[in-house]
């Protein structure tokens, strides 16, 4: 039987070539486009947050968790990524910035790009827990950016910082990264300074 065009638009006729319940279309994925942009605007989301929760926080009110200490430290790591399912390590350089919320806890980001076979940064929104004399655990999500792949991550490591004078800081640490591509260990040294 032959169905008069004007039944049928341009394009696919919803008379013709039905298909069965057996086959289905494939869904339609999203451009990588689509998915940086959605991953890109989740990572602002994140950092915004992160600077209002600092910015309203009681200590920025005041300038300082306590007049001893500066509420802002930056330090600069160089150190070592082992990749574990690759069995590959290569080195490593970051960022670390912090803002002492209060005398337990500090919030801040940490940017790292280790230059393995196939390079890899990672940006991670982070959350210091200052436990007990220098000895901190470092907690938060990020996301890794592999070639032209990104990758939701998740961090836990910890870190010794010893105060070198008034201002600067030393910080041997180990973080472990869980990610949707490869987990890995970060090993380094980190040369800091509060302000």
């Amino acid at each position: 039987m032959k169905i008069p065009s004007q039944l049928c638009g341009s394009s696919q006729c919803l008379f013709q070539g039905r298909r069965s319940h057996h086959e289905r279309q494939k869904p339609i994925p999203l451009t990588s486009l689509d998915s940086d942009l959605w991953g890109i605007g989740k990572l602002a989301l994140a950092v915004v947050t992160l600077f209002l929760l600092v910015l309203c926080s009681p200590a920025s009110a005041n300038g300082h968790d306590d007049e001893s200490r500066e509420p802002n430290h930056v330090s600069v790591l160089i150190g070592g990524t082992h990749v574990n399912d690759g069995d590959e390590t290569a080195f490593t350089l970051g960022l670390d910035y912090e803002h002492r919320v209060t005398e337990l806890l500090g919030l801040g980001f940490v940017i790292e790009h280790a230059f393995l076979e196939r390079e890899a940064t990672s940006i991670l929104a982070v959350a210091d827990i200052h436990v007990w004399r220098g000895f901190v655990i470092q907690v938060g999500p990020g996301v890794e950016f592999v070639g032209n792949e990104e990758y939701l991550l998740g961090r836990f490591g910890t870190l010794y910082e010893l105060e070198l004078g008034d201002h600067f800081t030393i910080s041997p640490q180990i973080h472990y990264d869980f990610s949707e591509g490869e987990d890995a260990i970060v090993l380094g040294l980190a040369i800091g300074r509060n302000f």
